[in-house]
């Protein structure tokens, strides 16, 4: 993994008693030492041009803000700037930017240790000890670079109200959150999920003061990484396939626990027609032991093999037909998606129950 860090983040100077105070820096230059004489790559940050500022920012913000530079200012009553802050919060943007854009270049996970932060820095104004939004501008650098799709994942305490907004009706970038509900700034409700083309693409998952490390795995593995594999580019057409894959789902377990309550009266109709033979086999319980095995075995195998079948026939598949955009490239890449898949292996489960229960 690069890291980006720098000493100079210090620079950055908040009033006695501030909470974003100069003490983080030297945490991150201290944790950058450590990681440096661990034999890893840790590299001093750039600052963000005024272009890729511009990308999420007001021109007149941006000269509001340059306009403090070499004097301490009160912005509002959480955020401030010292003589330095300018070019230390350029540095911070620069800083996200560098971590997108080596992860973009060498595949390889980046960790940019900045401050001042930057997720309350809305389009037009200062807030929350934010000056510049640092993670809105390293997503539409990316974004800027041809990436088709940026997701932000933000774990803090508090809402990031600013790069929520800045996205609020992009469907290229999904914003996700996980945090204290109700809480400074007071955003972040579950309802809130976008507007227009951006509809669905911000995920707030509202948090109650003192959850614990068992409920953020909950959130996490039930909302947000589902989310996020779905890929949300195609999240409207998916969405609805993946309604219709619950629905199937839903009727193979229907089906298949019709079969199972009734199995009885089954193993009766089936004694009537072969006789002797049969019902030895359900004093036997036979009938337990074929339903598992031809319908909850198979279907169990099936989905512990699901990462070779990935590999092995989908990803082959998409390759050997040069699938683009087409619906039907769309469904085969969609059932690389595990969730999918096996709701539909469990839609065939059923259907092989019902035929089991026809020829009965």
């Amino acid at each position: 993994m690069r890291l980006i860090a720098s000493e100079r983040f210090e620079e950055h100077v908040t009033p006695p008693g501030h909470p974003e105070r100069m003490e983080r820096a030297r945490i991150f230059t201290a944790v950058a030492a450590r990681w440096s004489k661990a034999g890893a790559v840790s590299v001093e940050p750039r600052p963000a041009s005024r272009e890729e500022l511009a990308r999420v920012h007001d021109e007149a913000y941006l000269d509001e803000i340059a306009a403090t530079a070499g004097r301490a200012v009160r912005l509002d009553d959480d955020t401030y700037t010292s003589p330095e802050s300018v070019e230390i919060a350029a540095l911070a943007a620069g800083a996200a930017v560098q971590a997108a854009e080596h992860a973009m270049a060498h595949g390889e996970a980046a960790c940019a240790l900045v401050r001042p932060p930057g997720h309350h820095a809305e389009r037009d104004r200062a807030m929350g000890f934010c000056l510049y939004n640092n993670i809105a501008v390293a997503a539409a650098a990316a974004r800027a670079r041809g990436t088709d799709r940026v997701a932000i994942v933000d774990i803090d305490v508090h809402h990031g109200n600013g790069s929520q907004w800045m996205f609020y009706d992009d469907p290229a970038v999904l914003y996700v959150s996980s945090h204290q509900y109700p809480f400074y700034p007071g955003t972040g409700a579950a309802h809130e999920t976008g507007t227009g083309a951006g509809k669905g693409y911000t995920v707030n998952v509202p948090l109650e003061a003192g959850a614990t490390d068992a409920d953020y795995l909950l959130a996490y593995t039930a909302i947000v990484l589902p989310v996020h594999a779905e890929g949300h580019g195609e999240a409207k057409m998916e969405m609805a396939l993946m309604a219709v894959a619950v629905a199937l789902a839903g009727i193979g377990i229907g089906i298949a626990w019709m079969f199972y309550r009734r199995r009885e009266g089954l193993a009766d109709r089936a004694a009537a027609r072969v006789g002797p033979i049969y019902r030895l086999a359900r004093n036997l319980y036979w009938v337990d032991e074929l339903y598992e095995l031809l319908i909850i075995r198979p279907f169990y195998v099936l989905c512990r093999w699901s990462a070779r079948f990935d590999r092995y026939v989908i990803d082959g598949l998409v390759n050997a037909s040069g699938f683009t955009a087409d619906f039907t490239g769309q469904v085969v890449k969609l059932f690389q998606t595990g969730y999918v898949r096996h709701y539909a292996l469990l839609f065939l489960a059923g259907v092989v129950a019902i035929l089991f229960y026809l020829a009965l």
